[in-house]
């Protein structure tokens, strides 16, 4: 490996450095999509003359842009034309959008996809439902595993070993029906793997519930998951938890055999 030059080194702190401007727009919180100079440089450890030369560098390539009245800066356009050309190379995003767009106009639900990366869910793509509208989009968002029906999923085929080091030995709880130990996670994706599918009721936001299934690839591997979500009310999940798992399995299935996963009964015969 050749050695690291001073040039080079420089070169590459200032990819951290403009990565790490980036980064303070999406950890803002309360709702902060507006920044000035000084909340970024205070977000990212350097001084408001540095923080003033990147900012205006990212501009100068449309990841960040000015209001042109408030002179505040926010996440320019540029981002979206990668995000979107990142979305579209995705295999998963590629065979199962239209699919979850279909299952949203169908139920009136939230319907979501989402991988795995690290120890939390990855949404590549959300679509509202006329029951369920949501202000924002759902794409590029990180939730818990643990605390949501995809991410149960997603952790189906770990072991409690694998899942324990993945996790931390601890689970954290965001309402009163969290699930908050390893053990009882285990129970639930036990039932989850019987039954082809796995529910969340207000374990992550209250008022809240989903349904999700897996989504495999040739290998037979779980590569992604699927779910129709929403309001308590909407999802109804006492009458109707049966007819939404079905049609979600049916949905998630087709995805599936896309990405090339063939089922087999017992006795070898694929289906």
């Amino acid at each position: 490996m050749a050695p690291t030059t001073p040039s080079s080194a420089a070169a590459n702190q200032s990819v951290e450095r403009g990565a790490a401007v980036l980064r303070a727009f999406l950890e803002a919180g309360s709702g902060r999509t507006e920044l000035r100079v000084s909340d970024v440089a205070r977000a990212i450890g350097l001084g408001q003359s540095t923080t003033s030369r990147l900012l205006a560098t990212l501009e100068s390539v449309e990841f960040v842009e000015r209001d042109p009245v408030s002179q505040l800066y926010r996440l320019g356009p540029a981002l979206i034309t990668f995000g979107s050309a990142a979305l579209n190379q995705h295999p998963v995003h590629r065979e199962s959008r239209q699919v979850a767009q279909n299952l949203a106009a169908e139920l009136g639900l939230g319907a979501n996809v989402a991988i795995r990366r690290g120890a939390s869910l990855f949404y590549l793509c959300n679509f509202e439902g006329r029951r369920a509208p949501k202000s924002f989009v759902q794409a590029g968002r990180k939730n818990p595993l643990h605390a949501t029906g995809l991410g149960k999923c997603l952790l189906l085929g770990s072991t409690l070993d694998q899942r324990k080091e993945l996790l931390g030995p601890e689970l954290p709880t965001y309402t009163k029906h969290t699930i908050g130990d390893h053990q009882k996670l285990d129970t639930e994706l036990e039932a989850a793997t019987v039954r082809g599918y796995a529910t969340e009721v207000e374990e992550l936001a209250l008022g809240r519930a989903c349904v999700a299934t897996p989504i495999r690839d040739a290998s037979g591997d779980v590569v992604a998951a699927m779910s129709v979500s929403g309001p308590l009310t909407a999802l109804n999940l006492e009458a109707r938890e049966g007819e939404l798992a079905a049609t979600l399995i049916e949905a998630a299935d087709s995805v599936s055999i896309a990405l090339g996963y063939t089922a087999s009964h017992p006795d070898g015969v694929a289906v």
